[in-house]
């Protein structure tokens, strides 16, 4: 079971790097119960934000976002963590998505998470986020966590109790759906041009 883990935390160290490994980790440990072998592998944002805004300033994609958008197409479930800023994701991490090829994410079990400054941000994940992967054809999975810098501090438990159910959540989700279909990527530019030229 291969998984890709998209981070967009634009400071390091980062809060939401450090949701990210707590949902990947236990999210390893659910699959394994199941049987699984999982594979990881993560796709930081934040040293991509240039190739990024190239890409949408010129429409031609640098090697270094290739091989990130590859991580995505070739996994078989997503674990996706933004920070939250005015009620929203970060731009950098709507960005990457923009300039995504499309159906990268189709048919893409994803486990959607957030970290912000206070609770008041937590609705980030149903009012953005799910509508996002929603429309690019993810399966987004029932249960997201999102994170307050008080919940890192925080001896309650309250956070892992949220990462844990998210976790088994998602796993129940991934094994479901199984080894998942690859898709090659081809830039629609590409492929709009070899169908009019086959046309004619």
């Amino acid at each position: 079971m291969k998984l890709t883990i998209i981070t967009g935390g634009l400071r390091e160290p980062s809060s939401t790097r450090l949701l990210a490994d707590r949902l990947t980790s236990a999210v390893t440990k659910e699959l394994e119960k199941l049987g699984e072998t999982v594979e990881t592998s993560f796709v930081e944002l934040r040293p991509l934000a240039h190739p990024i805004m190239d890409t949408m300033l010129t429409g031609f994609t640098r090697e270094a976002l290739e091989s990130a958008f590859q991580k995505v197409a070739e996994a078989d479930g997503v674990i996706a963590v933004t920070p939250a800023f005015n009620a929203s994701f970060s731009g950098l991490f709507k960005s990457f998505f923009d300039v995504m090829p499309e159906q990268t994410l189709a048919d893409m079990p994803v486990l959607i998470g957030a970290t912000g400054g206070t609770e008041r941000h937590s609705l980030v994940l149903e009012h953005a986020l799910r509508p996002m992967f929603s429309y690019l054809h993810a399966i987004v999975s029932p249960r997201p966590v999102y994170a307050a810098t008080s919940d890192f501090g925080s001896q309650s438990g309250a956070l892992g109790n949220r990462i844990d159910s998210a976790a088994a959540d998602f796993a129940r989700l991934l094994s479901a759906c199984g080894p998942r279909a690859r898709h090659e990527l081809i830039d629609e530019d590409l492929a709009s041009m070899q169908r009019l030229l086959s046309d004619t």
